[in-house]
């Protein structure tokens, strides 16, 4: 999909045509709507194409005019009513007359400036833009780690009812989004300190401000992320700990019990043998031969009891 939307006075619009000052918005797009702004625009086909990668790695280039800048975006998806957090490649090139953006699907972040959600947004202020765009994301991965978070909370009361696998999985599927986010920060910050450090884009002393900021908020989700995954890390150990430990608790019962019901099959076996045994020929003797079985049966159980056992 190709948008083509520019700030007027009237608010973003949209256009059908290239026009200077716009932003281009390429959202999963056809080879031919890339090279149409490749054509058009002058920018190399690669460049345009790089971001559709999901294996795409975050960096700055400069080159011929152009400021390629490639980083990881959180997303989330809901498959079979379970929510899955992951990241993708977003790809932004500040042309000398364009903004374009790149990416596999549509994402809440871009959404924030299509429908004016975000203040001081203007297509033609291209590194104020860029810098915008950066801040909404170091902001999604905060909203999207407190998600985490109160899911995993949620998951840990579950798990304390009751050790269902289903919340293991939920919980293991957590974990790997963390381990994708926090990867993800990391070369992000290293994006951001390129881009603070270097000349890559022409930056105006509110435009460092505000980079300034989304780096602080970029380090921030970093140290949570990490702090959340140590969290979740201990939790499943611990969780792992308790469900064996119920096992061998279960096992000590059943193990127990069976001891104890075997104790008036050996007696009965004794007892039912064709052969003289002790009291067959009294009156009483099978209640005798029942009594003991459950006097040996009893003495069992109180040393199990006294182990602990159940």
């Amino acid at each position: 999909m190709l948008a083509i939307l520019k700030t007027t006075e009237d608010g973003l619009e949209k256009l059908e045509e290239f026009e200077p000052g716009s932003w281009i918005d390429l959202v999963s797009p056809t080879e031919e709507e890339l090279r149409r702004v490749s054509g058009e625009l002058n920018i190399p086909l690669d460049l345009l194409s790089g971001p559709l990668d999901e294996e795409e790695k975050s960096r700055v280039e400069t080159d011929d005019g152009l400021t390629y800048v490639i980083v990881d975006i959180p997303v989330l998806t809901v498959e079979d009513e379970d929510r899955v957090y992951s990241t993708i490649p977003l790809g932004m090139i500040v042309h000398q007359d364009y903004f374009i953006t790149i990416c596999l699907r549509v994402n809440p972040i871009l959404g924030e400036f299509e429908r004016g959600a975000v203040k001081g947004f203007f297509t033609y202020k291209k590194t104020r833009f860029l810098f915008q765009i950066l801040q909404q994301i170091s902001a999604f991965y905060l909203r999207y780690l407190y998600r985490i978070d109160r899911e995993t909370d949620k998951l840990e009361r579950e798990l304390r009812a009751s050790s269902r696998n289903e919340s293991i999985y939920d919980l293991l599927n957590l974990q790997k989004a963390l381990v994708y986010f926090t990867t993800s920060l990391r070369s992000n910050e290293a994006v951001l300190q390129k881009l603070m450090r270097g000349k890559s884009v022409k930056m105006y002393e509110e435009d460092e401000e505000l980079l300034e900021d989304t780096i602080v908020e970029n380090r921030q989700a970093s140290e949570m992320a990490k702090i959340y995954t140590d969290i979740l890390t201990g939790m499943m150990d611990a969780f792992a700990s308790v469900i064996s430990n119920n096992l061998n608790q279960v096992m000590k019962l059943l193990t127990s019990i069976t001891i104890m019901l075997s104790v008036p099959v050996i007696v009965s076996s004794f007892w039912g043998m064709n052969v003289p045994v002790p009291f067959s020929n009294y009156v009483h003797g099978f209640t005798i031969a029942v009594a003991i079985a459950f006097v040996i049966a009893a003495g069992f159980a109180v040393v199990f009891w006294r182990k602990k056992f159940f």
